[in-house]
């Protein structure tokens, strides 16, 4: 482009500094809090009291007294009924069991002996059992398992650094069989492209034939040249007769 298609000195160059215009922001997708409402009011505003309405409660009927259809016997006062007192007469009711509760005779005061009467104190001689050796419940040394002090899980000791030896290895060692070793057949050359530049690479494709029709077409040999089409001919008309009168009509004259 040329610098005619430009006015003035201006051209087209890096801004020395972020445009805001360059840069895609999530646009109007944050929503200012609303400052109408107590539920999720916005902060920086004054917010009026809220009240609510309650529910309408329903009205408490206490009566008084009863009606005038309430009817009160003649003998019933501030007292109760004002009448004779009436007894009623029951079955008579059925023995019950005695209660087992011991009499004076039942009790023995003089088989009491000591528990009731004071009396000297009585000792007993037991055998004698501190020379004869008893059953031992306690356990002995060989019940204790003392842990191992070998190895890197001892417990409440520092271990040291523990080692383990390998098995001898053939390779690398006096013993290894060189025969078994590959020989130089077994390694296939590096192709140069791998570590230097590669030259480009062409393939070569199959001859390809030209567009043509492929359908079967006679040859010379089907056509015999024996055999050919009668030409078409000509016939006569119908013979009409001297006799037959042409139809004439008004339209002719």
């Amino acid at each position: 482009m040329g610098s005619d298609a430009w006015v003035g000195p201006w051209r087209p160059h890096r801004p020395r500094g972020p445009i805001a215009a360059h840069y895609r922001g999530p646009g109007p997708k944050y929503k200012l809090p609303p400052n109408t409402g107590y539920v999720r009011h916005d902060p920086s505003r004054p917010r009026a009291p809220a009240f609510t309405f309650g529910a309408r409660l329903p009205t408490q009927r206490t009566t008084s007294g009863p009606g005038p259809g309430h009817l009160v016997p003649a003998r019933m006062t501030v007292r109760g009924p004002a009448s004779a007192p009436a007894y009623s007469i029951r079955g008579r009711p059925r023995h019950s069991t005695p209660f087992p509760t011991p009499g004076p005779g039942r009790y023995f005061p003089e088989r009491a002996g000591n528990a009731t009467y004071p009396s000297a104190p009585r000792h007993t001689i037991a055998p004698r059992n501190w020379g004869v050796p008893a059953e031992q419940q306690s356990p002995g040394p060989g019940a204790y398992t003392v842990p191992s002090l070998l190895g890197p899980r001892v417990i409440g000791k520092v271990s040291a650094p523990t080692y383990s030896i390998c098995g001898r290895r053939a390779a690398g060692s006096v013993f290894e069989d060189l025969s078994k070793s590959p020989g130089p057949c077994a390694y296939h050359v590096v192709s140069p492209g791998v570590y230097k530049s590669r030259a480009p690479q062409f393939t070569m494709l199959a001859r390809t034939s030209l567009p043509q029709d492929s359908t079967q077409k006679p040859g010379p040999a089907a056509y015999n040249v024996d055999q050919h089409r009668k030409p078409g001919g000509w016939s006569f008309g119908i013979r009409h007769s001297d006799y037959l009168a042409p139809l004439v009509t008004d339209v002719d004259n």
